[in-house]
Protein backbone atom coordinates (compact mmCIF):
# COMPACT_ATOMS: atom_id res chain seq x y z
CA UNK A 1 0.00 0.00 0.00
CA UNK A 2 1.45 3.53 -0.77
CA UNK A 3 2.44 5.43 2.31
CA UNK A 4 1.94 9.37 1.16
CA UNK A 5 4.17 11.76 2.37
CA UNK A 6 3.81 12.90 5.65
CA UNK A 7 6.05 15.24 7.90
CA UNK A 8 5.60 12.94 10.66
CA UNK A 9 5.59 9.40 10.90
CA UNK A 10 2.42 9.26 12.82
CA UNK A 11 0.52 11.12 10.33
CA UNK A 12 1.64 8.70 7.83
CA UNK A 13 0.38 6.00 9.46
CA UNK A 14 -2.89 8.01 10.18
CA UNK A 15 -3.13 8.67 6.33
CA UNK A 16 -2.59 4.53 5.24
CA UNK A 17 -5.20 3.54 7.59
CA UNK A 18 -7.71 6.13 6.54
CA UNK A 19 -6.82 4.42 2.19
CA UNK A 20 -7.13 0.98 4.11
CA UNK A 21 -10.59 1.61 5.58
CA UNK A 22 -11.51 3.07 1.94
CA UNK A 23 -10.56 -0.02 -0.14
CA UNK A 24 -12.75 -1.81 3.00
CA UNK A 25 -16.04 0.24 1.72
CA UNK A 26 -18.73 -1.60 0.44
CA UNK A 27 -19.37 -1.05 -3.53
CA UNK A 28 -22.34 -0.79 -3.75
CA UNK A 29 -24.76 -0.44 -0.25
CA UNK A 30 -28.62 -0.26 -0.66
CA UNK A 31 -30.88 0.44 2.10
CA UNK A 32 -34.65 -0.35 2.27
CA UNK A 33 -34.72 0.29 -1.17
CA UNK A 34 -38.08 0.53 -2.81
CA UNK A 35 -40.03 1.53 -6.12
CA UNK A 36 -43.69 1.82 -7.43
CA UNK A 37 -45.17 2.28 -10.55
CA UNK A 38 -48.53 3.32 -9.38
CA UNK A 39 -49.94 1.02 -7.29
CA UNK A 40 -47.40 -1.72 -7.98
CA UNK A 41 -44.45 -2.37 -6.09
CA UNK A 42 -41.64 -3.11 -8.04
CA UNK A 43 -38.92 -3.13 -5.22
CA UNK A 44 -40.10 -3.98 -1.98
CA UNK A 45 -37.09 -3.19 0.74
CA UNK A 46 -34.29 -3.91 -0.99
CA UNK A 47 -30.93 -4.00 0.99
CA UNK A 48 -27.81 -5.97 0.99
CA UNK A 49 -23.85 -4.82 0.05
CA UNK A 50 -21.37 -5.58 -3.17
CA UNK A 51 -17.64 -5.92 -1.74
CA UNK A 52 -15.10 -4.30 -3.23
CA UNK A 53 -13.31 -6.52 -6.08
CA UNK A 54 -16.36 -9.12 -5.63
CA UNK A 55 -18.76 -10.50 -8.66
CA UNK A 56 -22.20 -10.17 -7.14
CA UNK A 57 -25.13 -11.54 -8.96
CA UNK A 58 -28.97 -10.43 -9.17
CA UNK A 59 -30.91 -13.60 -9.75
CA UNK A 60 -34.68 -13.72 -10.66
CA UNK A 61 -36.60 -14.38 -13.46
CA UNK A 62 -38.20 -11.43 -15.66
CA UNK A 63 -40.39 -8.98 -13.69
CA UNK A 64 -38.80 -10.21 -10.10
CA UNK A 65 -37.73 -6.32 -10.23
CA UNK A 66 -34.18 -6.90 -11.63
CA UNK A 67 -34.74 -4.00 -14.65
CA UNK A 68 -36.19 -1.45 -11.88
CA UNK A 69 -32.90 -2.37 -9.31
CA UNK A 70 -30.73 -1.56 -12.39
CA UNK A 71 -32.15 1.32 -14.17
CA UNK A 72 -31.68 3.38 -9.97
CA UNK A 73 -28.16 2.08 -9.62
CA UNK A 74 -27.30 3.35 -13.46
CA UNK A 75 -28.75 6.99 -11.89
CA UNK A 76 -31.67 6.24 -15.23
CA UNK A 77 -34.16 6.76 -12.47
CA UNK A 78 -35.17 7.19 -8.75
CA UNK A 79 -36.30 5.31 -6.17
CA UNK A 80 -40.13 5.83 -4.40
CA UNK A 81 -38.15 5.51 -0.97
CA UNK A 82 -34.86 3.75 0.52
CA UNK A 83 -31.39 4.44 -0.81
CA UNK A 84 -28.44 3.40 -3.35
CA UNK A 85 -24.93 4.09 -2.48
CA UNK A 86 -21.99 3.67 -5.04
CA UNK A 87 -18.53 4.18 -3.96
CA UNK A 88 -19.69 6.25 -1.32
CA UNK A 89 -21.85 8.50 -3.37
CA UNK A 90 -25.92 8.12 -3.36
CA UNK A 91 -27.16 7.37 -6.40
CA UNK A 92 -30.19 10.29 -5.98
CA UNK A 93 -28.69 13.14 -4.92
CA UNK A 94 -25.47 12.89 -6.96
CA UNK A 95 -25.94 11.33 -10.09
CA UNK A 96 -22.96 12.68 -11.27
CA UNK A 97 -20.25 11.59 -9.16
CA UNK A 98 -21.76 7.98 -9.47
CA UNK A 99 -21.95 8.22 -12.58
CA UNK A 100 -18.42 8.71 -13.02
CA UNK A 101 -17.64 5.49 -10.53
CA UNK A 102 -19.84 3.41 -12.52
CA UNK A 103 -19.32 1.43 -16.30
CA UNK A 104 -23.10 0.19 -17.96
CA UNK A 105 -23.49 -2.35 -20.10
CA UNK A 106 -27.16 -2.73 -20.83
CA UNK A 107 -29.11 -5.53 -22.36
CA UNK A 108 -29.79 -3.87 -25.30
CA UNK A 109 -26.78 -2.86 -27.60
CA UNK A 110 -25.62 0.61 -27.10
CA UNK A 111 -22.43 0.71 -30.00
CA UNK A 112 -23.05 2.17 -33.07
CA UNK A 113 -22.69 -0.31 -35.61
CA UNK A 114 -22.11 2.08 -38.34
CA UNK A 115 -18.53 3.26 -36.30
CA UNK A 116 -14.97 1.23 -36.28
CA UNK A 117 -14.70 -0.22 -32.61
CA UNK A 118 -11.73 2.68 -32.09
CA UNK A 119 -14.60 5.33 -32.82
CA UNK A 120 -17.03 3.93 -30.35
CA UNK A 121 -14.57 3.78 -27.70
CA UNK A 122 -13.64 7.72 -29.10
CA UNK A 123 -16.71 9.11 -28.82
CA UNK A 124 -17.17 7.28 -25.67
CA UNK A 125 -14.18 9.28 -24.04
CA UNK A 126 -14.86 12.09 -25.04
CA UNK A 127 -17.96 12.24 -22.72
CA UNK A 128 -15.81 11.60 -19.72
CA UNK A 129 -13.33 14.69 -20.76
CA UNK A 130 -10.84 12.39 -22.40
CA UNK A 131 -8.65 14.13 -25.08
CA UNK A 132 -5.41 13.99 -26.96
CA UNK A 133 -2.88 11.11 -26.67
CA UNK A 134 -4.27 10.29 -23.15
CA UNK A 135 -7.61 9.09 -24.84
CA UNK A 136 -5.74 7.62 -27.57
CA UNK A 137 -3.43 5.72 -25.48
CA UNK A 138 -6.37 4.45 -23.32
CA UNK A 139 -8.20 3.41 -26.16
CA UNK A 140 -5.37 0.85 -27.67
CA UNK A 141 -5.57 -0.26 -24.07
CA UNK A 142 -8.94 -1.20 -23.86
CA UNK A 143 -9.06 -2.79 -27.66
CA UNK A 144 -5.97 -4.74 -26.66
CA UNK A 145 -7.40 -5.78 -23.20
CA UNK A 146 -10.72 -7.24 -25.12
CA UNK A 147 -9.02 -8.76 -27.84
CA UNK A 148 -10.12 -6.37 -30.20
CA UNK A 149 -6.69 -5.02 -31.71
CA UNK A 150 -6.59 -6.11 -34.83
CA UNK A 151 -10.65 -5.45 -35.22
CA UNK A 152 -10.09 -1.30 -33.75
CA UNK A 153 -10.60 0.08 -37.38
CA UNK A 154 -13.50 -2.23 -38.64
CA UNK A 155 -17.38 -1.46 -38.36
CA UNK A 156 -19.04 -2.76 -35.39
CA UNK A 157 -21.49 -4.19 -37.76
CA UNK A 158 -19.15 -6.56 -38.99
CA UNK A 159 -18.77 -8.20 -35.47
CA UNK A 160 -19.71 -11.21 -34.11
CA UNK A 161 -22.48 -11.37 -31.15
CA UNK A 162 -19.94 -12.05 -28.90
CA UNK A 163 -16.81 -9.19 -30.46
CA UNK A 164 -20.22 -6.59 -30.11
CA UNK A 165 -20.07 -7.49 -26.64
CA UNK A 166 -16.43 -7.15 -25.91
CA UNK A 167 -16.77 -3.62 -27.48
CA UNK A 168 -19.70 -2.84 -25.37
CA UNK A 169 -17.02 -3.93 -22.40
CA UNK A 170 -14.45 -2.23 -23.28
CA UNK A 171 -16.63 1.16 -24.14
CA UNK A 172 -17.90 1.07 -20.25
CA UNK A 173 -14.72 0.41 -19.02
CA UNK A 174 -12.82 3.39 -20.50
CA UNK A 175 -12.88 5.34 -17.67
CA UNK A 176 -11.67 3.26 -14.98
CA UNK A 177 -14.75 3.02 -13.08
CA UNK A 178 -14.45 0.98 -9.80
CA UNK A 179 -17.90 -0.44 -10.25
CA UNK A 180 -19.28 -2.31 -13.81
CA UNK A 181 -22.88 -3.07 -13.93
CA UNK A 182 -23.97 -5.53 -16.58
CA UNK A 183 -27.77 -6.18 -17.48
CA UNK A 184 -28.15 -9.61 -18.97
CA UNK A 185 -24.64 -9.31 -20.81
CA UNK A 186 -24.67 -12.82 -21.91
CA UNK A 187 -28.12 -12.38 -24.11
CA UNK A 188 -27.76 -13.65 -27.74
CA UNK A 189 -24.09 -15.22 -27.13
CA UNK A 190 -23.06 -18.69 -27.68
CA UNK A 191 -21.41 -20.68 -25.20
CA UNK A 192 -17.99 -20.07 -26.19
CA UNK A 193 -18.47 -16.10 -26.13
CA UNK A 194 -19.90 -16.40 -22.43
CA UNK A 195 -16.91 -18.30 -21.47
CA UNK A 196 -14.72 -15.96 -22.59
CA UNK A 197 -17.00 -12.94 -20.92
CA UNK A 198 -16.72 -14.83 -17.94
CA UNK A 199 -13.00 -15.44 -18.39
CA UNK A 200 -12.56 -11.47 -18.86
CA UNK A 201 -14.63 -10.28 -15.59
CA UNK A 202 -12.78 -12.68 -13.72
CA UNK A 203 -9.71 -10.78 -14.73
CA UNK A 204 -11.46 -7.61 -14.01
CA UNK A 205 -12.20 -9.05 -10.52
CA UNK A 206 -8.97 -10.16 -9.76
CA UNK A 207 -6.39 -7.79 -11.42
CA UNK A 208 -8.12 -4.42 -11.65
CA UNK A 209 -9.87 -4.79 -8.47
CA UNK A 210 -13.29 -3.73 -9.98
CA UNK A 211 -16.59 -5.07 -8.50
CA UNK A 212 -18.80 -6.09 -11.12
CA UNK A 213 -23.03 -6.32 -10.68
CA UNK A 214 -24.54 -8.88 -13.07
CA UNK A 215 -27.98 -9.22 -13.28
CA UNK A 216 -29.00 -12.66 -14.86
CA UNK A 217 -32.06 -14.58 -15.55
CA UNK A 218 -30.15 -18.04 -16.28
CA UNK A 219 -29.51 -20.22 -13.19
CA UNK A 220 -25.65 -21.31 -14.49
CA UNK A 221 -25.14 -17.79 -14.80
CA UNK A 222 -25.77 -16.67 -10.97
CA UNK A 223 -23.71 -20.37 -10.44
CA UNK A 224 -20.78 -18.58 -11.28
CA UNK A 225 -20.92 -15.20 -9.16
CA UNK A 226 -18.62 -15.03 -5.93
CA UNK A 227 -22.19 -14.33 -4.01
CA UNK A 228 -26.01 -13.41 -5.47
CA UNK A 229 -29.08 -11.77 -3.64
CA UNK A 230 -32.34 -14.15 -5.30
CA UNK A 231 -35.10 -11.56 -5.63
CA UNK A 232 -38.97 -12.81 -6.65
CA UNK A 233 -41.74 -10.29 -6.79
CA UNK A 234 -39.65 -7.38 -6.05
CA UNK A 235 -37.90 -8.28 -2.45
CA UNK A 236 -35.04 -10.12 -1.51
CA UNK A 237 -35.67 -13.75 -0.93
CA UNK A 238 -32.16 -15.50 -0.44
CA UNK A 239 -28.61 -13.70 0.25
CA UNK A 240 -25.52 -15.64 0.13
CA UNK A 241 -22.63 -17.34 -2.13
CA UNK A 242 -24.16 -20.17 -4.39
CA UNK A 243 -22.32 -23.03 -1.93
CA UNK A 244 -24.52 -21.28 1.12
CA UNK A 245 -27.91 -21.13 -0.53
CA UNK A 246 -27.84 -24.59 -1.80
CA UNK A 247 -26.35 -25.86 1.28
CA UNK A 248 -29.68 -24.53 3.21
CA UNK A 249 -31.52 -27.34 1.69
CA UNK A 250 -29.00 -29.81 2.60
CA UNK A 251 -30.55 -32.58 1.56
CA UNK A 252 -31.31 -34.49 -2.07
CA UNK A 253 -34.66 -33.12 -3.79
CA UNK A 254 -37.17 -35.68 -5.03
CA UNK A 255 -39.42 -34.90 -7.89
CA UNK A 256 -42.35 -37.64 -8.15
CA UNK A 257 -44.66 -37.75 -11.09
CA UNK A 258 -48.09 -39.41 -10.23
CA UNK A 259 -51.50 -40.13 -11.70
CA UNK A 260 -53.14 -38.21 -8.67
CA UNK A 261 -50.39 -36.25 -6.90
CA UNK A 262 -53.23 -34.93 -4.05
CA UNK A 263 -53.72 -38.68 -3.15
CA UNK A 264 -50.12 -40.17 -3.42
CA UNK A 265 -49.25 -36.91 -1.04
CA UNK A 266 -52.01 -37.59 1.83
CA UNK A 267 -50.91 -41.70 1.41
CA UNK A 268 -47.23 -40.91 1.90
CA UNK A 269 -47.91 -38.41 4.54
CA UNK A 270 -49.82 -40.90 6.26
CA UNK A 271 -47.79 -43.44 5.96
CA UNK A 272 -43.90 -41.70 6.39
CA UNK A 273 -44.98 -38.73 8.38
CA UNK A 274 -43.83 -35.88 5.90
CA UNK A 275 -45.83 -33.82 3.47
CA UNK A 276 -44.59 -33.22 -0.09
CA UNK A 277 -45.35 -30.21 -1.51
CA UNK A 278 -47.79 -30.01 -4.94
CA UNK A 279 -45.63 -27.59 -7.43
CA UNK A 280 -46.48 -27.35 -11.06
CA UNK A 281 -48.37 -30.91 -10.85
CA UNK A 282 -45.55 -32.90 -9.44
CA UNK A 283 -44.71 -33.45 -5.39
CA UNK A 284 -41.65 -32.18 -4.28
CA UNK A 285 -39.87 -33.90 -1.79
CA UNK A 286 -36.43 -33.08 0.44
CA UNK A 287 -35.14 -36.00 1.93
CA UNK A 288 -31.78 -37.59 2.83
CA UNK A 289 -30.91 -40.44 1.22
CA UNK A 290 -33.41 -39.77 -1.82
CA UNK A 291 -32.67 -42.88 -3.85
CA UNK A 292 -33.39 -44.96 -1.01
CA UNK A 293 -36.74 -43.51 -0.03
CA UNK A 294 -37.65 -43.60 -3.66
CA UNK A 295 -37.49 -46.92 -3.63
CA UNK A 296 -39.61 -47.29 -0.49
CA UNK A 297 -41.73 -45.16 -2.61
CA UNK A 298 -42.60 -46.88 -5.34
CA UNK A 299 -43.29 -50.51 -2.82
CA UNK A 300 -45.57 -48.75 -0.85
CA UNK A 301 -47.53 -47.44 -3.51
CA UNK A 302 -47.38 -49.85 -6.73
CA UNK A 303 -48.93 -48.79 -9.92
CA UNK A 304 -49.36 -44.80 -8.86
CA UNK A 305 -45.96 -43.62 -9.50
CA UNK A 306 -45.45 -42.75 -12.64
CA UNK A 307 -41.45 -41.67 -12.30
CA UNK A 308 -39.61 -40.13 -9.77
CA UNK A 309 -36.05 -38.34 -9.78
CA UNK A 310 -33.84 -37.82 -7.50
CA UNK A 311 -31.50 -34.58 -7.47
CA UNK A 312 -28.72 -32.70 -5.80
CA UNK A 313 -29.82 -29.36 -4.88
CA UNK A 314 -29.97 -26.39 -7.54
CA UNK A 315 -30.52 -22.71 -6.84
CA UNK A 316 -33.91 -22.97 -7.46
CA UNK A 317 -34.47 -25.32 -5.46
CA UNK A 318 -33.21 -22.52 -3.13
CA UNK A 319 -35.89 -20.23 -4.81
CA UNK A 320 -38.07 -23.01 -4.27
CA UNK A 321 -38.10 -23.49 -0.65
CA UNK A 322 -37.90 -19.21 -0.45
CA UNK A 323 -41.44 -19.22 -2.12
CA UNK A 324 -43.53 -21.66 -2.33
CA UNK A 325 -43.42 -22.10 -6.57
CA UNK A 326 -40.92 -22.73 -9.27
CA UNK A 327 -38.77 -20.27 -10.73
CA UNK A 328 -40.77 -19.63 -13.99
CA UNK A 329 -44.33 -20.61 -12.98
CA UNK A 330 -47.25 -20.61 -15.07
CA UNK A 331 -48.82 -17.89 -12.85
CA UNK A 332 -45.19 -16.02 -12.22
CA UNK A 333 -44.65 -15.89 -16.62
CA UNK A 334 -47.77 -14.22 -16.53
CA UNK A 335 -47.52 -11.68 -14.11
CA UNK A 336 -43.72 -11.43 -15.94
CA UNK A 337 -45.34 -10.81 -19.22
CA UNK A 338 -47.41 -7.54 -16.95
CA UNK A 339 -44.66 -6.51 -15.24
CA UNK A 340 -41.72 -6.55 -17.85
CA UNK A 341 -44.26 -4.48 -20.19
CA UNK A 342 -44.68 -1.69 -17.40
CA UNK A 343 -40.88 -1.52 -16.85
CA UNK A 344 -40.00 -1.23 -20.29
CA UNK A 345 -42.58 1.66 -21.02
CA UNK A 346 -41.65 3.13 -17.80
Amino acid sequence: MRVPASPTNANAVADSAALAANDALPAIILSNLSHNYGDRTALDQVSFEVRPAEIFGLLGPNGSGKTTLFRILSTLMLPSSGSAGIAGYDAASNPKAVRRQIGVVFQSPSVDVKLTAAENLNHQGHLYGLTGTALEARVKEMLARVGLSDRAHEKVETFSGGMQRRAELAKGLLHRPSVLLLDEPTTGLDPGARIDLWQYLKVLRDEEHVSVLITTHLMEEAERCDRLAILSLGKVVALGTPAQLKSEVGDDVMLIDAANPESLAQQIESRFGMKPALIAGKLRLEQSGGHRFATQIVEAFPGEVISISVSKPTLEDVFIRRTGHRFWSDAQMAYSAVQSNQETGS
